[in-house]
């Protein structure tokens, strides 16, 4: 490592949870910081009820109300800088493999735009349309339209990291071997995507027939995943990458509609509370906050499944076992190669080690 890179190190005294950064390596070159895999945030103290005693109202079956504080897995907190930095991209698909995994998303990705009733044509260039013929004529979505969409796509979305972390799981215990940690990624991953479920959750109770098709699709697509990443788990996180391109596209156009004053109810509406504290979003966060986050999450998403994909699936390590790269690298790069995950694995591990040990990383 050159001596002009640099590693600086903060550790919270309220969490002890360790933060590094640095630059210079070449598989992340763009990237100034790395996120490790046991950091949350440095806010809030552990779970506690802030309110109320066990025995009051509204009792055990409200008791999710008075929780608050740092209960949920890994999940990064971005920078305003990270949040912009992200780019809509799509892999090439070069294998057979790869091939099936980008056409059964294309044509998933119709079925989500036909029972979710998205719509979004381009608008005509010098259009002197009115916001309401625009949504008429299908070139941008009403609130109620676009969380219909969201909330669909959301309760499949966690499916996969969940099915992957279990099979993983039992694959462990069936070998009577360590798992490489790729288990505590996959968990993470279906968490975050759950999470942006409850986030949208706030804003609409969905009615009966669309929790009916989330049932019915959830069902179909959980036993699929299952049974395909049996036989095929790099071509499933191929899937998954892909799909996570197609989550970033949506929630770029919604950022577009947003900022140019085409959805005009969330321009200034309130970001939710339990969105306010997953991120760590300030006290006077917009609904635009919320949605740059969970486009953020969306690329990081699209970035470990690809880069999980290129590995071998047996033997390899989680390159994000140690910690992740942040969003300059994972918002404009489609995954590491074998070759990088590699070389970050053994680049974030020194970087610990040296850490704890309290010695210069650069060896010197």
């Amino acid at each position: 490592m050159h001596a002009n890179n640099i590693l600086r190190v903060a550790l919270s005294q309220r969490s002890a949870s360790l933060t590094l950064r640095l630059t210079g390596h070449p598989a992340f070159a763009n990237s100034p910081a790395l996120l490790p895999r046991r950091y949350l945030s440095t806010n809030n103290d552990a779970p506690s009820l802030h309110s109320g005693r066990i025995g009051d109202k509204p009792g055990v079956e409200g008791l999710h109300q008075l929780l608050k504080g740092d209960w949920v897995l890994f999940h990064p907190v971005y920078t305003p800088a990270e949040l912009e930095a992200v780019e809509v991209m799509f892999r090439e698909a070069k294998t057979f493999q790869d091939k099936i995994a980008a056409g059964f998303v294309k044509f998933l990705r119709w079925g989500f735009d036909f029972v979710s009733m998205y719509k979004h044509k381009e608008i005509p260039p010098n259009s002197s349309m009115t916001l309401q013929q625009l949504r008429e004529g299908g070139y941008t979505m009403d609130p109620s339209q676009w969380l219909a969409r969201i909330i669909f796509l959301e309760t499949t979305a966690a499916v996969p990291g969940m099915v992957a972390a279990t099979l993983r799981h039992l694959r462990s215990l069936r070998l009577m071997k360590r798992d490489s940690g790729w288990i505590h990624t996959l968990l993470e991953e279906a968490e975050n995507e759950r999470m942006h479920l409850m986030t949208f959750l706030t804003l609409r109770d969905p009615p009966i027939w669309l929790r009916s098709l989330c049932l019915g699709a959830q069902g179909v697509f959980y036993n699929v995943f299952f049974f395909s990443y049996i036989i095929s788990p790099r071509t499933c996180h191929r899937f998954v990458g892909h799909l996570e391109e197609e989550a970033v596209l949506t929630y770029t156009k919604c950022i577009k509609d947003i900022e140019e004053g085409r959805l005009p109810e969330w321009s200034n509406h309130p970001a939710p509370e339990i969105a306010k504290d997953y991120w760590r979003l300030k006290p006077d966060a917009t609904m635009l906050d919320v949605v740059y986050a969970v486009r953020s999450d969306e690329s990081t998403h699209r970035f470990v499944n690809h880069s999980l994909a290129n590995l071998k699936y047996e033997t390899d390590v989680n390159p994000f076992a140690f910690g992740e790269p942040d969003m300059h690298t994972k918002g404009t790069k489609l995954g590491f190669e074998r070759n990088e995950a590699d070389a970050y694995v053994e680049y974030t591990r020194k970087l610990f080690e040296n850490s704890e040990k309290g010695t210069n990383p650069t060896g010197r």
